[in-house]
């Protein structure tokens, strides 16, 4: 699923992010989406997410 549609990222789904950090090294990071921080319906890098643990980055994968 697109991680770059903010109607594919739901509050509670399971997916990979990439953090700011992290964003040369490409280094995913696994969580569960607490809220959504993007308000446009699309971005071309990811949909920026707020995981349960506090962690922020952007929507790489949505897994199953």
């Amino acid at each position: 699923m697109d991680g770059n549609k903010r109607q594919n990222v739901k509050q509670g789904i399971h997916v990979m992010i990439v953090q700011k950090h992290d964003q040369l090294t490409g280094k995913l990071t696994e969580g569960t989406v607490e809220s959504i921080l993007t308000n446009s319906s699309t971005h071309p890098h990811g949909i920026k997410v707020r995981l349960v643990d506090g962690t922020v980055g952007r929507v790489k994968q949505i897994l199953p």
